[in-house]
């Protein structure tokens, strides 16, 4: 948590100040950690994870990912537009956005291109079941996110868009009220209607940074945090298992219908709240300070995981076994644990071996001056 100088007494507004922030870095922790279990090695293709939707496995599996992986974007994205709506005002709009592509859009592309050499390189060689470049339009697509999410980075696409929540942060922070939920009402429109447009590849993280935004000026975030976990446990997990049943119940069987899409929407908003209480808790409590240890590095995470889970995660199955073998829900329950250890490592050698690339790839996260520096996982303040 924040400290203040011995010499200055700490006042409750300053001691809430300092709760909120250790908050905000416990649940980014949170958040990126679920967000493995999304993306997950599974040793099965796309018809044969259909199959496998039904099983215990599959159904553990989709259960972990819809409550902990995909619902993690969501708070992800409030805790940026939270942070955003008081820095943005303390800068020229040039320089604020000039500022974000260094620390968001800049590790993007570095990474992006990073995945292409070394997953697609590793397919090329036969170790591994990779995409492969098909065309420069593919090559581009991968690494600048123009039209769709990357194959092989697919989360990437988060922060594709949410740069252009920044780019949109000096007018959205300055909006009146009423507008604020305009956008976010047609956000959540466009979200729901399925339509593709490039201009965001995931309309919802507008939806949720504009929510964020609008948290903050209204002061929502202490509110929200001081109910009883017990309390919003119940619709996040309500929501949870109805969205792993409609899940396994539609199977393959193509594009997925309004209803479940709302389903989805509303289990995320449920999962925010809910983490977001409990980050706050664990905030003041001795694992909430063990999960603020790892928080320098959850970006790096973010960006890295998938790589680590194409190129190690084949030879972690080839012991356990793929989704469906005896000792495969161990090793997928254990799977962010296994990344984060491997990201720590990474980033210490980063830092001590090569301290420009440190700085590069984490978006100026990661530092060799002072040993590593506490940065805001997504926007700094």
């Amino acid at each position: 948590m924040t400290s203040l100088p011995a010499s200055v007494a700490p006042t409750p507004a300053s001691e809430a100040q300092a709760r909120i922030s250790a908050a905000v870095g416990v649940a980014r922790v949170l958040c990126i950690l679920g967000v493995v279990y999304a993306h997950a090695w599974v040793g099965r293709g796309g018809a044969e994870l259909a199959a496998a939707a039904a099983t215990p496995q599959g159904v553990l599996r989709q259960i972990l990912m819809e409550s902990l992986g995909r619902s993690a974007v969501p708070l992800l994205g409030m805790v940026s537009g939270w942070l955003v709506a008081t820095s943005v005002r303390k800068r020229s709009y040039a320089g604020f956005v000039a500022g974000r592509a260094r620390t968001v859009l800049a590790p993007m592309v570095l990474w992006n291109a990073l995945a292409v050499v070394l997953v697609s390189g590793g397919a090329y060689l036969g170790l591994v079941s990779a995409p492969v470049p098909r065309t420069w339009t593919w090559v581009l697509n991968e690494i600048f996110c123009l039209a769709a999410p990357s194959e092989i980075n697919v989360q990437m696409a988060f922060l594709r868009d949410l740069f252009v929540c920044m780019a949109a942060a000096p007018l959205l922070v300055r909006a009146p009220r009423g507008l604020l939920l305009a956008v976010a009402a047609a956000t959540a429109a466009w979200s729901l209607s399925g339509v593709s447009f490039p201009l965001l590849l995931r309309p919802a993280i507008l939806l949720f940074f504009v929510v964020g935004v609008i948290a903050r000026r209204d002061g929502l975030e202490r509110r929200v945090a001081e109910l009883p976990p017990g309390l919003l446990a119940i619709p996040y997990l309500a929501l949870a298992l109805g969205s792993a049943w409609a899940h396994a119940a539609w199977g393959g069987r193509g594009t997925a219908p309004v209803w479940m899409a709302s389903l989805d929407l509303l289990l995320r908003f449920a999962a925010g709240a809910f983490f977001w209480a409990v980050a706050w808790r664990l905030a003041v409590r001795p694992a909430g300070r063990c999960l603020l240890k790892a928080e320098p590095y959850v970006f790096l995470m973010f960006c890295s995981h998938l790589i680590m889970i194409w190129l190690a995660g084949p030879l972690i199955g080839r012991l356990t076994g793929p989704l469906g073998a005896p000792l495969y829900p161990a090793y997928l329950l254990m799977q962010p644990a296994l990344v984060l250890l491997a990201t720590v490592g990474l980033g210490r050698l980063l830092v001590n071996v090569a301290p420009a690339a440190a700085g590069m790839l984490s978006g100026g996260r990661l530092t060799a001056k002072d040993g590593l520096r506490l940065r805001p996982a997504f926007s700094r303040s």
